[in-house]
């Protein structure tokens, strides 16, 4: 169990996830796990391994989810299956779909509690951002997220079943590997992935197992806030991109908008950057930064963020992210004008700097905007809101955003 900055312990979840009948919820078990349960329902030993493997693809490379769709599996192993298993994603509470072609899931796990997914298409890819906590304890100032407080970790199931849960929208288990529509994750959505880092590994390596989903390491990246002491062990035990949320270039700032900063200075973070595995000119950081009017938009501030890469010979690239306003924000977007200029002063340090387009700002599916509808709201609020980034996004609109 890993303890938050503020002191807080998530709740941890069993093991095995049981439902209402008793049984086995089979999604998110790893293989040596499936292999243990199947044995421990009679099935013979010299068999055990050739189940585990039939079982393992129709979940999740077919992405079936009752035992009498598995036709290579003998009648009687179904009927066994059937009697102390189910394979079964969470509620979807409600399904919310952009003018723009983002998708937002609300989804109830089995406790009641609930976080969201967003499903973001662009030309060459779709995009699946992946929640790992209930809430969120690091409280960044600028993020809708940080409002709520930390409820649990999500187990490696319900991560998992996010990506399944796009997949049965998108309708792609019936071309599981051609044409597929969720070709990259990023687990950006709510929560420090970080401080779940035995869930996320777990439910990464789930999803890139060459005989499930199948979905390339190169393909994945993890966002963190800078939980030193994980950084490394994310590059060495997942071995996934890294992305690193940023969004100042000052200690002061940044130990103001994020708190989390006070435990692991900019110092650390970069250092932990320049140490990452993996991370070379081919495969390079990302750093996320958010324009904040007023608050780390200034040409000073570009030019020290190029100088910081620079002392830290880092392999990077910035991922420039309009403020995504949200109800009751004190943080206003930086103007487009200087956001523009903070990209040319970036890019004329020679470091990509691209402006990352708003998605999904009339469903409130925009980076920095998740947050569980489990702090209800009336319906009336709910359409305010709505209405409110819509008319966000057309100013966005027509002022032209470029693509990161």
């Amino acid at each position: 169990m890993q303890v938050t900055p503020n002191g807080h312990e998530p709740i941890i979840s069993p093991r095995l996830a049981i439902d209402a009948d008793g049984k086995t919820n089979l999604l998110g078990l790893d293989r040596e796990e499936l292999k243990t349960v199947i044995a421990e329902i009679g099935v013979p030993e010299k068999q055990v391994r050739m189940r585990a493997n039939q079982v393992w693809s129709w979940v999740y490379h077919h992405g079936v989810a009752s035992f009498d769709d598995m036709s290579n599996v003998s009648k009687d192993v179904r009927t066994k299956l059937a009697e102390h298993f189910v394979i079964k994603r969470p509620e979807i509470v409600e399904a919310q779909y952009s003018n723009d072609g983002t998708r937002k899931y609300l989804i109830r796990f089995a406790d009641g509690n609930e976080a969201e997914a967003v499903y973001i298409p662009e030309e060459d890819r779709g995009t699946l951002c992946v929640s790992s906590q209930v809430g969120c304890t690091l409280n960044c100032k600028f993020c809708h997220t940080g409002t709520m407080r930390l409820v649990r970790n999500l187990t490696a199931g319900e991560i998992v079943a996010q990506m399944m849960i796009a997949r049965d929208d998108l309708d792609e288990w019936k071309n599981p590997t051609a044409g597929r529509r969720v070709t990259n994750i990023v687990m950006m959505g709510m929560g420090e992935p970080l401080y779940n880092f035995d869930n996320v590994k777990k439910a990464l390596e789930i999803i890139m197992d060459d005989q499930g989903i199948q979905l390339s390491r190169r393909r994945i990246t993890l966002s963190t806030s800078g939980v030193v002491p994980h950084m490394e062990r994310c590059g060495t035990e997942i071995g996934v991109n890294l992305a690193v949320s940023l969004h100042a270039v000052r200690d002061d700032v940044r130990s103001d908008i994020m708190p989390i900063n006070k435990k692991y200075s900019l110092d650390q973070v970069l250092t932990a950057c320049a140490n990452y595995p993996g991370a070379h000119n081919a495969r390079r950081i990302t750093f996320e930064y958010a324009m904040l009017k007023g608050v780390n938009d200034s040409d000073a501030d570009a030019r020290e963020l190029v100088r910081l890469i620079r002392k830290y010979k880092l392999p990077a690239k910035v991922n420039l992210i309009p403020f995504n306003p949200w109800p009751g924000t004190a943080y206003e977007c930086s103007d487009w004008d200087q956001i523009q200029r903070f990209s040319d002063i970036v890019y004329e340090g020679g470091i990509s700097a691209p402006i990352r387009t708003p998605r999904g700002r009339d469903i409130m599916a925009a980076c920095g905007q998740l947050k569980s509808a489990s702090e209800k709201k009336s319906k009336a609020q709910l359409a305010r809101e709505a209405d409110a980034a819509m008319h966000v996004q057309e100013s966005d609109s027509a002022l032209g955003w470029v693509t990161g």
